[in-house]
């Protein structure tokens, strides 16, 4: 009976428990109480709501008038009395955007007596017209919780009322004030009065100095002041916070603590961040955190550790399951470290840490660890570790960390568990080698493999299409053959990403691609291998949401499918370019495609016409490249109706007719190697355009002004045309890099504007007719690097201040009327030696590449008596070009400190003197040519040190004495053995002649001297043979009548057209001269 009685109360309680709960839960919609709101307090929130001039956010759309405010949206009441304690009015923000209520805060809110809750967040334009915090907030005695931040307030302090809300035990103004224009905060004194505090976030606030005083806030659970600009040391009373859950003082790169032992007291403490605070000189921080029983989260990111190999005997870190050690320089095994026996460890970061060596076998018993991150740790370490019981392994991430390693071995070790849940196999860019093993079709779970950039070979398994959760697949940049097997398809129903670039794969695209629909699939990269044959109609079915379609640089055939553009409306990419595709660009593409940015179909064999409606077709196309194939026709004037193009390329087709307006939006052009005709547009309409490249077409005429609308242009390129005249001297109005107008009719001097230019880096006027003399300020075009002024009608002395060009790489003049000596500063063309100095201003290929796209064949650079096409290896030539000039003098010493230089060219000038002793010094130099000068002397030994020498010619000199030996040498006189002809001084081998004795040079050539006949001998007799000529003709001219008739109407002809040669070549130097 008594345990009878005991049962029927036990259920007695229960049930009563059950009613009272029933009732407590059952209130009306909308969350709040039966109990109507104070009509006081609705009428506060009526005018709050007429402050708001924009509810941007709907959050204001409930709050009417005759309604009862505790149902209203963001207002809740207290279940008693009815008033209103919370209002929770947060703004948001997507991306970019911000949804904020628009106006200020009224001082309504102050009928609000009970209020103890009020968020604000994110309500940026909740500000008011001064920027200020609302001063009446200070007279809310009541609150409890108050959240302002990432406001935008303004003023040069945090205002110091917020100090008379004694009751607050919730307070953030994160990101809220900015400081005075965007400067620096003085951190608000009354803080530390705010006792009744445990939650407090002061972050991405632009305070200074030293970290303020807190230790009187006891209560204190919670303290966020990271992303702040304190400095010096943390205080130690920090250590007084006994109660203190979290502390984050991230990104305090200002912070240096020597000391952190106040960090001890802190038992309770759950999460640490000390992200980018300076722990150098905190040598003991192992320790230090080895006191904090209860740390679950650690983030020390950035903080300058040394090593993480402190011996700690007893770990009390058991409750500690994430750990970010990244970006500290360690340098130490990674075995060594002292975490690895923490069993509990849910993520480990140890991305950019420089540990190295194998994994300690202590990782195959962390049975809890969820995620490992070890990235971009310089390949130096291997991991060979049996990890298959890591049954709650999700993701493992090795990018650029293995030394080496074996794919096989890898796979093999991975879990082996009846839940295996491991999602991300990420092992890119390491040195891992082996054969895809068919394990990984066990590996069902897994969402994301990358294996890119590795040295794995053999075919793809086909077991890969067991693999059905994949969404990412990416084995680009290895050595995979074989074709892409069948069963891969299998995995495309959830594939979000396919890319196989860069391999050996061959064969065809697979059937099973054909006639079936993969609705996640965006992106496809198979280019940069052997596929061949022909796309397969049917694949234009199966792709509605791809976005990238990449089949370049493959063997593919045939003509592209009819309607493979109208099926894929969320295309962004497709990139067809070098196979071999063949036919026109088909009518099926004639539909409007909005989404296509970006079409390449370049390096084919594709024939026809450029569609007429290009421009209506795709109408948000921003990159359009059609060149290297058999395009003719006219480029369709419609063109210029695109808003969107900014690239244009076309070169190397067989298009004609003359250049079009071209859109306003262009920015690069490209139309080079085609037959383009008649005159450059009086407009271009494209006022955007940064590179206009037109070289080897047909176009005539005079660059008009317009030309000079082009204010953004950098590179300019007119080379291999029909233009003529002189170059405007608008052009000084661009800021261009490149100027390039090679192989036209151009004329005049050297064009002044150029002054003007100051960040000209590449100037080609060769092959054109320009004149005069090279001006003195050419000195002052500091950024030059390329200057190829040959064949012209320069001349005059080379300028002594061209030697300023320090950042001069290439130089010729050669072909021109330059005469004087070479400049004695040689030296000072510091780019031209080994190890020159970080060259002054931007990097070209880098900027031209990265900007504009990429280099082609188009520098022409004579060397080794070939003419050799350069694109970007440009800017690794080095050379000087000084051929066929009237050049006199020697060659200075000087020159050979250039131990940069590749190329030489001096020959065909008059040049006397000795080679310099020291040309042996210039190490890089690969072709030396010094023929047809006046050269003397013994050629220097140490030509034989010049071990990349691969072409020298010295013959017609007068240099004389032994043939210096060397592999080298005897190796170039083999490919050129006339390289020592007209130098009858020099003997010994290779040469036939013999050296007599050990006769000095100078010797040889004196008793040489008196071994040939006197040379009175020869001048007697040609004096003699020319007197007994002269009377023969003048006895002829006296006796036969028709032969003197003959002679002097001769000579009346050949006086007439010299006395008319010298008149007009005398007005034209009178004309020059004035000119100059």
């Amino acid at each position: 009976m008594r345990h009878r009685s005991a049962m029927i109360l036990v259920l007695v309680t229960c049930n009563f428990f059950l009613v009272a709960h029933g009732l407590h839960q059952h209130k009306p919609a909308g969350g709040n109480v039966a109990k109507s709101c104070i009509p006081r307090e609705r009428d506060a929130l009526l005018a709050f709501k007429k402050g708001i001039t924009n509810n941007v956010n709907k959050m204001l759309e409930s709050w009417r008038g005759g309604q009862d405010c505790c149902r209203w949206r963001g207002v809740t009441c207290s279940n008693r009395s009815g008033h209103v304690i919370k209002l929770d009015l947060q703004g948001s923000r997507s991306f970019d955007k911000h949804y904020s209520l628009v106006g200020q805060i009224s001082s309504s809110l102050l009928s609000l007596e009970y209020l103890e809750y009020l968020d604000l967040i994110w309500n940026i334009d909740l500000v008011g017209p001064n920027y200020n915090a609302p001063e009446f907030l200070g007279s809310m005695k009541s609150l409890r919780h108050l959240d302002l931040s990432n406001m935008n307030f303004g003023g040069d302090t945090v205002p110091s009322f917020l100090g008379n809300l004694s009751y607050l035990e919730y307070l953030d103004l994160s990101g809220s004030f900015r400081g005075p224009y965007y400067g620096y905060l003085a951190f608000p004194e009354f803080m530390g009065s705010l006792k009744n505090l445990r939650h407090l976030c002061l972050s991405d606030m632009p305070f200074t100095g030293r970290l303020p005083f807190l230790g009187n806030l006891s209560n204190l659970e919670y303290l966020d002041l990271s992303e702040t600009s304190f400095t010096d040391s943390v205080p130690p009373q920090l250590g007084n916070l006994s109660n203190l859950q979290h502390l984050d003082l991230c990104c305090g790169e200002d912070l240096s603590p020597t000391d952190i032992s106040w960090l001890s007291p802190l038992h309770s403490l759950e999460y640490l961040d000390l992200t980018s605070v300076n722990l150098s000189a905190a040598l003991d921080w192992a320790h230090v955190l080895n006191t904090l029983p209860s740390l679950e989260v650690l983030h020390l990111e950035k903080s300058l550790l040394t090593s993480a190999n402190q011996p700690l005997v007893h770990l009390n870190l058991t409750n500690l399951h994430q750990i970010d050690l990244s970006s500290n320089h360690f340098h130490h095994p990674v075995a060594s470290c002292w975490f690895w026996n923490l069993t509990n460890i849910e993520e480990l970061r140890l991305d950019d840490t420089h540990l190295y060596g194998p994994f300690p076998t202590a990782l195959g018993r962390m049975r809890g660890l969820k995620m490992l991150y070890f990235r971009d740790n310089g390949n130096t370490a291997t991991i060979q570790v049996d990890i298959k019981d890591l049954c709650a392994l999700e993701l493992i991430s090795l990018d650029r960390s293995l030394s080496s390693g074996n794919i096989t071995e890898l796979v093999d070790n991975l879990p082996r568990c009846s839940s295996n849940k491991l999602e991300y196999l990420m092992l890119r860019d390491n040195n891992i080698t082996g054969i895809l093993p068919d394990r990984l079709s066990h590996l069902t779970g897994l969402a994301k493999i990358d294996l890119t950039n590795n040295s794995i070979t053999g075919a793809i398994p086909p077991g890969i299409g067991n693999c059905t959760s994949l969404g990412f697949l990416r084995l680009s940049n290895n050595h995979i053959s074989g074709v892409i097997p069948e069963g891969i398809t299998h995995i495309f129903r959830d594939l979000h990403w396919l890319d196989l670039s860069s391999n050996h794969i061959s064969g065809v695209i697979p059937q099973g691609m054909i006639g079936h629909v993969f609705p996640h699939l965006q992106n496809i990269d198979l280019s940069n291998n052997h596929i061949s044959g022909v796309i397969p109609q049917g694949i234009v079915n199966g792709f509605p949401n791809l976005q990238n379609l990449d089949l370049s640089n493959n063997h593919i055939s045939g003509a592209i499918p009819q309607g493979i553009m109208h099926v894929f409306p969320n295309l962004h990419n497709l990139d067809l370019s070098n196979n071999n595709i063949c036919g026109v660009i088909p009518q099926g593409i004639m539909h409007v495609f909005p989404n296509l940015h970006n079409l390449d179909l370049s390096n084919n064999h594709i024939s026809g016409v450029i569609p007429q409606r290009i421009s209506q077709i795709f109408p948000a196309l921003q990159n359009l490249d059609l060149s290297d194939n058999h395009i003719s026709g006219a480029i369709p004037p419609e063109i210029g109706s695109s808003s969107t193009l900014q690239k244009l390329i076309l070169h190397s087709n067989q298009l004609n007719g003359r250049i079009p307006v071209l859109p306003k939006s262009l920015t690069f052009l490209d139309i080079s190697l085609n037959f383009l005709s008649g005159p450059l547009p009086s407009d271009f309409g494209a006022t955007n355009l940064e590179a206009l490249t037109l070289y080897s077409n047909h176009i005539s005429g005079h660059i008009p002004q317009s030309i000079c609308h082009l204010r953004n242009m950098l590179v300019l390129d007119l080379s291999n045309n029909f233009l003529e005249g002189t170059l405007p001297e608008c052009l000084q109005k661009l800021d261009m890099v490149f100027l390039l107008v090679s192989n036209n009719n151009f004329s005049g001097n050297f064009p002044p504007f150029l002054q003007s230019c100051s960040k000209l880096a590449i100037v080609d006027l060769s092959w054109n007719k320009f004149y005069g003399r090279l001006p003195e300020w050419i000195g002052n075009m500091v950024y030059l690097k390329f200057l190829q002024l040959s064949y012209n009608r320069f001349n005059g002395y080379i300028p002594a201040n061209i030697t300023k060009l320090r950042n001069l790489r290439y130089l010729n003049l050669a072909s021109n009327n330059i005469s004087g000596a070479i400049p004695l500063s040689m030296s000072n063309l510091r780019a031209m030696t080994e190890k020159h100095p970080k060259i002054q201003g931007v990097d070209m290929f880098q900027w031209y590449t990265g900007q504009l796209g990429e280099f082609r064949e188009i520098f022409s650079v004579v060397m080794k008596r070939q003419e050799l096409k350069y694109g970007a290896g440009i800017f690794q030539m080095v050379g000087i070009e000084l051929s066929h000039n009237h050049l006199t003098g020697g060659i200075p010493d000087e020159i050979t400190s250039l131990n940069g230089l590749l190329n030489l060219n001096l020959s065909w000038n008059e040049l006397g003197g000795l080679i310099p002793e020291k040309i042996g010094a210039m190490t890089s130099i690969e072709s030396l040519d010094l023929l047809w000068n006046h050269l003397s002397g013994a050629i220097p030994p140490s030509l034989s040190e010049l071990t990349y020498l691969s072409y020298m010619d010295l013959s017609h000199n007068n240099l004389t004495g032994r043939v210096p030996q060397g592999r080298q040498l005897d190796t170039l006189y083999t490919g050129n053995p006339s390289m020592y002809d007209g130098n009858s001084g020099l003997c010994g081998p290779p040469l036939q002649r013999n050296c007599s004795g050990n006769i000095a040079p100078e010797n040889r050539s004196q008793s040489t001297r008196e071994r040939n006949p006197d040379p009175l001998f020869f001048y007697l007799g040609f004096g003699s043979g020319y007197i007994a000529g002269l009377w023969v003709v003048c006895c002829a001219l006296l006796f036969k009548k028709v032969w003197r008739i003959a002679y002097f109407h001769l000579s009346d002809r050949v006086y007439d057209k010299v006395y008319v040669y010298v008149i007009v070549t005398w007005g034209r130097l009178a004309r020059r001269t004035s000119a100059d």
